[in-house]
């Protein structure tokens, strides 16, 4: 019998390989990344000291505004060019880019495109 193959599990595997090497710093926090079918959201996390320093997606209400959709990549290079404005705030300038699994492409892309024309170094 056939099995069909579940992406989200592949993913999570993935990303856990990648996690075990991949630890955002105070000096470099993480800069993760979630995307689901409708919305993107990403957070800066301090590994470390477990806290999250900044975050974003596309369920803010100025974000939510701005866009006709939530699921497309002008939303997620909103909420990278978001995310990215208010670590600056907060003093972190540079930053790990985790995708978590995801491919470098489409809407992760335009996201991290987004934060690093806001300032942000990754």
């Amino acid at each position: 019998m056939f099995n069909k193959v579940n992406k989200n599990e592949k993913r999570q595997v993935r990303q856990a390989r990648v996690r075990k090497k991949v630890s955002g710093t105070p000096e470099r926090p993480r800069l993760n990344v979630y995307r689901s079918l409708n919305n993107i959201y990403a957070q800066i996390i301090d590994d470390v000291n477990k806290v999250t320093l900044a975050s974003a997606s596309t369920l803010d209400a100025e974000i939510k505004a701005a866009v006709k959709g939530t699921g497309n990549k002008e939303a997620a290079k909103l909420v990278g060019q978001a995310v990215a404005k208010r670590a600056i705030e907060k003093g972190v300038d540079a930053v790990v880019f985790d995708r978590a699994g995801y491919l470098y492409h489409g809407r992760v892309k335009e996201l991290g495109e987004g934060a690093r024309e806001a300032g942000l170094k990754f």
